[in-house]
């Protein structure tokens, strides 16, 4: 009895062993997973985004390290999102980069990543300062929502003050509406505020007509700036739209309402992505300010691979030791 009971405790010790060794993360992985989390994937930024991440990771791999990506798509519902990152981690991701859906509502991820102890990267949505504090392994990176909006505010006054016909009406004030991003998203009313208040500063009289909320869908834009062509005909000479897709929803309710030339409005996006920079080249979209998603891609592969390996992160620069934020730039031609 005496003998089956020691058997019994040995293997009982050696499975508790066996488990605590495979929970420890080796200071020099041979294979690094990294799970990728993000709100809705259809949105054409975020998805060209993932998409530099996956080559920048693909670029830190070299001898006896080997990468591995794992992307999931929450399509608009934290519920999921989180329940994805559960299912990411039990994966055996090493590193997560997560993507909120409601950025007032990390705490659930956060709590996962700390009690797996499994480093956290949010990105392109911010999470509010405090969140922020709760763990010393989380981090983000991104781009300051201020800038982008005063950018194109900026652009959209060079391209009055250089067009005589911008003023159609010749009142003296530009007539203006805004397609934005998303109801109570700080990024949205950061660029709408900002990028009005740069128009303002330049000595732009602006008479705002009407707004229209099209959470950067290009589809949505369209059905929002059909409605509002309907409460002013003729009158609406600029377009703010939160990001480029919505500006491209904005021309295309113009284009399906067969209007042309000079009765078209002035349209200003935001991002840079693919089909807006093409809308710029082509004339269509008066501009567009670059949200950096190469080098925002190359930070947050940096950061993933550095968390992992302890090597690496003190050549990376942040600001208040966990914040990495990329610049805009303005794009006309």
């Amino acid at each position: 009895m005496k003998r089956y009971l020691i058997f019994g405790l040995a293997v009982l010790l050696g499975v508790q062993c066996f488990c605590a060794c495979g929970r420890q993360r080796p200071d020099k992985p041979g294979r690094i997973q990294v799970g990728v989390a993000c709100y809705d994937q259809s949105d054409t930024f975020l998805s060209e985004l993932i998409g530099c991440l996956r080559e920048e990771l693909a670029a830190q791999e070299r001898d006896g390290l080997e990468i591995a990506v794992t992307v999931r798509d929450a399509a608009g519902s934290q519920r999921t999102q989180d329940d994805q990152v559960m299912e990411l981690i039990e994966m055996g991701c090493g590193v997560l980069c997560v993507n909120l859906v409601d950025r007032a509502d990390p705490s659930e991820i956060i709590d996962l990543a700390r009690e797996n102890d499994v480093p956290l990267i949010f990105f392109n949505r911010e999470p509010v300062a405090e969140d922020m504090m709760q763990w010393d392994r989380l981090y983000y990176v991104g781009a300051y929502a201020q800038q982008s909006g005063t950018m194109q505010g900026e652009l959209a006054a060079d391209a009055i003050l250089e067009d005589g016909q911008a003023d159609r009406n010749k009142d003296g004030k530009i007539q203006y509406v805004v397609i934005e991003g998303e109801a109570g998203h700080q990024d949205a009313i950061i660029r709408t505020e900002s990028a009005v208040d740069a128009l303002k500063k330049r000595g732009i009289q602006l008479e705002k007509l009407g707004s229209g909320m099209a959470n950067w869908d290009r589809a949505q834009a369209q059905n929002r700036m059909q409605q509002m062509i309907g409460q002013y005909p003729n009158q609406i000479e600029l377009v703010l739209a939160n990001n480029d897709a919505m500006a491209l929803g904005a021309m295309d309710a113009y284009a399906k309402l067969n209007h042309t030339g000079s009765a078209l409005p002035l349209f200003f996006g935001i991002d840079g992505t693919e089909v807006g920079l093409e809308a710029v080249v082509d004339g269509r979209l008066a501009g567009t300010v670059y949200n950096d998603k190469e080098g925002q891609a190359r930070a947050m592969a940096q950061i993933a691979v550095a968390a992992v390996t302890g090597q690496g992160m003190d050549q990376i620069s942040f600001e208040k030791d966990r914040y990495v934020y990329l610049p805009y730039r303005k794009i006309t031609e």
